[in-house]
């Protein structure tokens, strides 16, 4: 495994993103681990994220984007620390957007927040992570409905390797509907191997206990 996907393993344990118990997902799947971006609360924290994404959508998509769109709420800091750190790390400027969830009428209109979107911009959505593919599923047509733009892809910070809609991953699903590119910093599998029985700042993260509930839960959304 390549060592920034360890590194970010670890990252999200420290910052609590990447916890395991007792959740729920916006699919209404209750499931024994969870990733909440939110939990990136400083500055230090988004700039390491940043840079994350950013190494990934490097070495999974190039150059050949020039607008990051984050979906409203937690795709708009994402949006914009990627932006920064692409151009810091390898001076790429592009654009970021994202939405609103209400339509403003007033002053700076509109439903969108940053770039405007305009025909042949190609775009690359950015998310924290994806279930059943819901958020981009209600994406796609604010996408569209704004101007005739090519998304060329959507990057996630975690893979869940799970059924999406129907019997396939969900980052299948979305690349074979969307016709475009999927991708992920690190997939659960990678997140999994690499945590089981490893100790962290004094704890085990994932012990046996945790790893059969994990098993029991893709016995019954993992893809097959």
């Amino acid at each position: 495994m390549e060592r920034y996907k360890k590194e970010f393993i670890e990252f999200m344990i420290e910052c609590g993103v990447l916890t395991f118990g007792d959740f729920v997902t916006k699919s209404g799947r209750k499931t024994p681990f969870f990733v909440n971006t939110g939990n990136y609360k400083t500055g230090k924290q988004l700039s390491r994220l940043g840079d994350f994404y950013a190494q990934a959508i490097k070495e999974n998509f190039g150059d050949n984007f020039n607008v990051l769109f984050g979906p409203a709420y937690k795709g708009i800091p994402l949006g914009v620390t990627t932006a920064i750190s692409l151009s810091n790390l390898y001076d790429m400027d592009v654009a970021y957007c994202s939405n609103r969830k209400e339509v403003k009428d007033h002053g700076d209109t509109g439903i969108l927040l940053g770039s405007k979107l305009k025909d042949g911009d190609n775009v690359i959505i950015i998310e924290d992570v994806t279930t059943a593919g819901t958020s981009v599923y209600e994406t796609m047509p604010i996408l569209k409905s704004q101007a005739d733009v090519n998304v060329v892809g959507l990057i996630i910070s975690v893979d869940r390797m799970e059924k999406g809609q129907h019997e396939q991953s969900a980052l299948t699903e979305l690349r074979e509907k969307f016709g475009m590119k999927t991708s992920a910093i690190v997939t659960m599998e990678e997140v999994i191997s690499y945590l089981h029985n490893k100790e962290l700042n004094g704890k085990v993260v994932i012990d046996d206990e945790m790893k059969n509930r994990i098993n029991e839960y893709y016995s019954i959304y993992g893809v097959k």
